[in-house]
């Protein structure tokens, strides 16, 4: 029996639950705490199709377009742990709301921001705000749907994340090129506060009052040493292209894997004296939820260095509009949502090994796109990319949520449900963060310096050869796990 099997899950009080032990209000409120993490994905990948207007109003140069992704992912990243520990002290509801509207006030300050430095920082802030929202609406789930329904709700949850992602691209187009009030780019930013108020006025009122807490007992070491181990790779990874690779970006790098593993070690002996540790390194542990972050983090790693890598051929190689290339992805997102949706069907057939599947059917989106980049060249068309686009968004959106869906109906103690979510999109986070900037860096370098469709096709070629290595990865993660987690 393994540390998880072995504790007892304990649920949300009965004044809030129905005789099932189930939230009855539960599928009414799953669309607004969704909203959580479509917002966050979206606010990560917009910028993409930004990045012009930014050049052009703000006067940003390459450093601070990179902090601009990247002071968000990292801030995202770093924070995701400890907002869901907060959760798990001080009430899921209560950082729900406290996140959302804080991410709302943030993206007005977006808005509002006079130079791209100002950006920078408030980015920076959207990321802290996010990172104490999203992992209340994986524990929220997790506590709210009996293990007979959460699979459904976890395949909403996946049908989320590809929307976000890709709605980034695809409505971030269409809000530029429609350039509301004049805003131009501070309109991507403005739309994030009536939704957020919303949201978070209907999950004040709709999601469960009385949640079963523990006495607050933070823990600011754990906190601040993973931060710190988080930071000394993702700052040097996002600063070290555009300044040329200085040693402190390699000095940094280097310094992250010791600063972790005494973080963890301090983490475990804080546990051994009855502490309550940020990150309970029996979590990380366990088979399932270990492979679960790797596949997690992994997938985000090569999607959102693909996505990126993409938006560059298409807008840079094809010279398409941000409209028109923010479109060429609505087939992928339709694709992902889609098939999130019906992993659940098929995972009740062949269990885990629809990680299997949906990995193997990524494999060969990529490959295929591998193909199809050698084989047109300077002559290749958007139409040509779709079909392998397609096929990464079939099986992203039968991965993602089945992997996410496996850990957290292991048996994972409902006060353990916000660290075990925070550690699962913290891996997602920093997955983005890396995938994107490790594939970019591959393809600026791939480029060379230069602007022709043939370049940049031969740019995006070693991209998506480096993701394939990527997702060849995660397939092996997806082979260990045990057929069935559900206990």
């Amino acid at each position: 029996m393994t540390i998880i099997e072995s504790r007892t899950a304990t649920a949300v009080s009965a004044s809030s639950t129905d005789v099932a032990g189930a939230f009855p209000n539960r599928w009414r409120v799953l669309p607004v705490i969704l909203t959580a993490m479509f917002m966050a994905m979206f606010d990560y990948f917009v910028i993409n199709v930004a990045a012009s207007s930014l050049q052009h109003d703000l006067h940003a140069g390459e450093a601070a377009l990179e902090l601009v992704v990247g002071g968000y992912g990292f801030a995202y990243a770093s924070g995701l742990i400890t907002g869901g520990r907060f959760g798990d002290l001080f009430g899921h509801r209560r950082m729900f709301v406290i996140g959302m509207l804080a991410f709302a006030a943030a993206s007005l300050l977006c808005g509002l921001a006079w130079s791209a430095w100002s950006l920078v920082g408030f980015r920076v802030l959207q990321g802290i705000t996010a990172a104490a929202m999203v992992p209340q609406m994986l524990a929220l789930i997790n506590t709210m749907f009996p293990p007979a329904e959460r699979a459904k709700a976890m395949a909403a949850f996946g049908a989320t994340v590809g929307l976000g992602a890709v709605s980034g691209q695809v409505l971030g187009g269409v809000l530029l090129d429609l350039d509301l009030f004049g805003w131009g780019w501070r309109t991507i930013f403005f739309i994030n506060l009536p939704i957020g108020v919303i949201a978070a006025l209907l999950a004040a009122r709709w999601l469960p009052r009385h949640e079963q807490t523990h006495r607050p007992r933070l823990d600011p070491i754990g906190a601040l040493g993973i931060s710190a181990a988080l930071a000394l790779v993702l700052v040097p990874v996002t600063l070290g292209r555009p300044e040329g690779w200085p040693v402190w970006t390699w000095v940094s790098m280097a310094a992250a894997l010791p600063v972790l593993l005494l973080t963890l070690r301090y983490e475990a002996a804080l546990t051994r004296r009855g502490g309550q540790p940020v990150l309970d390194t029996a979590l990380i542990r366990e088979r399932v939820f270990a492979a679960g972050m790797v596949i997690s983090g992994g997938y985000l790693a090569f999607f959102a260095g693909f996505m990126l890598c993409l938006t560059l051929l298409l807008q840079n190689g094809l010279g398409m509009s941000p409209l028109a290339a923010g479109l060429t992805f609505a087939p992928l997102g339709i694709a992902f949502a889609t098939s999130s949706l019906f992993a659940r069907k098929v995972a009740e057939r062949i269990g885990n090994r629809v990680m299997v599947l949906g990995t193997g059917i990524s494999f060969t989106g990529l490959a295929l796109t591998v193909g199809v980049l050698g084989w047109y060249g300077s002559s290749i068309t958007a139409w040509t990319l779709i079909p392998g686009m397609v096929l990464v968004g079939i099986g992203n959106g039968m991965t993602i949520p089945s992997a996410i869906g496996a850990v957290l109906s292991s048996g994972i103690p409902a006060h353990q449900a916000g660290m075990a979510a925070g550690v699962l999109t913290t891996a997602q986070q920093f997955g983005n963060a890396i995938g994107a900037t490790v594939l970019g860096t591959i393809f600026f370098s791939a480029l060379g310096g230069a602007h022709d469709l043939g370049s940049s096709v031969h740019a995006m070629e070693i991209a998506a050869l480096a993701a394939l290595g990527i997702v060849a990865v995660v397939l092996g993660a997806a082979f260990t796990l045990p057929r069935s987690t559900t206990r």
